[in-house]
């Protein structure tokens, strides 16, 4: 009740025109609450609806229309975010990657003339500027005048247009019927952009198969991914897959959907959701900008909308495994762990399963806490690998997995394996050299690995406790302070850190220092922890309350 006076007193921003009945107004404050309320609960259906109601009875509320801007582009409701786009532009408030919104909407219309003014307006209000050539380029491709696009002025602007430009012009050139022209596009594009697999590799083998070069097209699905496979195979039988790039609006929607991918990347979420839903605008049809538009809407915490965009994903898409991918992710993030290992197991349980589906069976058990189970599954993955080389994270993972089960000496050979492979992976001899410190063994050895894990990661804070941690067990208390203290300046929020440091304070006759350090760990810690600690900080440090 407080919190629903508070929020309505504070809502000067909303306009009620004089045209409008009082009631009218009151309606539209209503609903305006409303939507706040269930925006702040996370309740974003709910949201929305609210917004859709109080835009319609108060058209000329900016606060109103921004809000309805961003609930409708998280959401999906293209109407929504279109009428508050176009408030909010008239009154010069749209946001930054509004006018992406109106351009998709231009292209998905093929209203193309409109669409020139609105790249124009890119390269003028400069935020996605470096888009603006890849689109002209793909508007003149539609006009039936291709113009290949050309880098802007600007070196920064071009550095950025240049990420995105090989995969466009490999498109472009199959979609005007260049099979040659688009071979050293595609080359270059997967040189440089490694992590569009496989995406871009099924879209261009696909137009290659549809212009009768078979061979190159199977030649570009040769990695380990279902979706390619499947997509190889119905090349092969002589299928030609209409997974095709022709349009504006889709060439458009991919440029977004890699912009989101990149953004995803930056700490940027919320702009990657609004522009990878606002390419799934773009291209309403195209199931990889749908899966694109759920992993974003999982970053930002809606596992639910993402259950929904997948719902439209139908089982013989091209994308299929990736969407069942993404809906195991989402039902997990819903909170559902049994339902989520029920269908990885399902999946992994099909004839076509491979090392990442058992992997994922093994890091759901491992939640679970089953570490055995898990341990099988990882060693299910490994046996995928037959004579082919198997990679050191496997062996990584099933070690700690038989760590955590209380199988050490097994453990150790695993994440001895992963230490033969990737000898110079600090992850690995972190591990490794901790678990043995740990245990008390090996201590010297176990320094070594740990001092260079430090050495070739020395930022992080993890490693860094560890080694700080041996040289006190080792004996070597001087040595150890100044370490730990440099590993909680790099994680003051981490209760092991702060527990060893206060350990090392108090073994040096550090008294007042240890239980500062105790008191910081204690507030991180978790319960069992917490009892341990407040023992030390009560009585100081005893051998049965020492750090494990």
């Amino acid at each position: 009740m407080i919190a629903t006076l508070f929020l309505l007193a504070g809502l000067s921003g909303l306009a009620v025109p004089a045209h409008a009945s009082i009631d009218a107004g009151q309606e539209a404050l209503q609903d305006y609450a409303r939507a706040r309320l269930a925006d702040s609960d996370g309740a974003l259906a709910e949201s929305v609806k609210s917004y859709r109601q109080a835009l319609a009875l108060d058209p000329n509320s900016l606060v109103l229309a921004l809000r309805s801007y961003r609930q409708a582009i998280e959401s999906g409701d293209r109407a929504l975010a279109l009428r508050a786009a176009h408030i909010l532009d008239q009154e010069m408030a749209l946001p930054p990657d509004g006018p992406l919104l109106l351009l998709a909407d231009a292209l998905q219309k093929r209203d193309l003339a409109k669409a020139r003014v609105l790249t124009g307006r890119l390269t003028s209000e400069r935020h996605f500027s470096f888009l603006a050539p890849i689109v002209e380029s793909w508007i003149s491709l539609s006009e039936g005048k291709y113009v290949p696009p050309a880098l802007p002025q600007d070196s920064g602007m071009a550095a950025l247009t240049r990420r995105y430009l090989a995969e466009h012009q490999a498109l472009q050139h199959l979609a005007l019927r260049d099979a040659d022209g688009a071979m050293p596009f595609i080359e270059q594009a997967l040189s440089l952009r490694t992590n569009m697999l496989p995406g871009l590799r099924m879209t261009a083998a696909s137009g290659l198969a549809d212009l009768g070069r078979k061979d190159a097209a199977l030649a570009l699905l040769n990695v380990p991914n279902k979706d390619v496979a499947a997509l190889r195979t119905a090349i092969q039988s002589g299928r030609k897959p209409k997974l095709q790039v022709r349009t504006a609006a889709q060439g458009y929607a991919r440029l977004l959907m890699q912009l989101a991918d990149d953004l995803s990347g930056e700490n940027s979420q919320n702009l990657a959701l609004s522009i990878a839903r606002i390419a799934s605008f773009a291209d309403p049809a195209a199931d990889e900008c749908r899966i694109e538009v759920a992993r974003q809407l999982l970053a930002t915490d809606h596992p639910q909308f993402a259950l929904q965009e997948m719902a439209a994903v139908k089982p013989l898409s091209l994308f299929a495994n990736m969407a069942n991918d993404v809906r195991i992710a989402a039902v997990l993030g819903a909170g559902d762990q049994d339902r989520a290992l029920d269908m990885a197991q399902a999946v992994a349980a099909s004839p076509d399963a491979n090392a990442n589906d058992y992997a994922r069976v093994a890091g759901l058990l491992s939640r679970r806490d089953d570490f055995t189970a898990a341990a099988d599954a990882y060693q299910k993955a490994i046996d995928m690998f037959g004579e082919k080389a198997v990679p050191w994270s496997l062996y990584l993972l099933k070690g700690g997995a038989l760590e955590q089960a209380g199988r050490w000496d097994e453990a150790k050979a695993e994440l001895e394996k992963a230490a033969k492979i990737a000898p110079n992976e600090p992850i690995i001899l972190n591990y490794l050299g901790y678990a043995q410190i740990e245990r008390r063994q090996n201590i010297d050895a176990a320094l070594a690995l740990l001092e260079k894990a430090n050495a070739l990661k020395p930022d992080d804070p993890a490693i860094t406790d560890s080694l700080g941690w041996a040289h006190y067990v080792n004996g070597d208390v001087k040595k150890a302070i100044p370490v730990l203290e440099r590993a909680v300046l790099g994680a003051p929020d981490d209760a092991t850190v702060n527990e060893h440091l206060g350990d090392a304070y108090w073994a040096a006759g550090r008294r007042f220092e240890a239980r500062y350090s105790w008191e910081a760990a204690y507030i991180y810690a978790d319960e069992q922890e917490q009892g341990r600690i407040a023992k030390k900080i009560r009585l100081g440090l005893r051998p049965d309350f020492a750090a494990p």
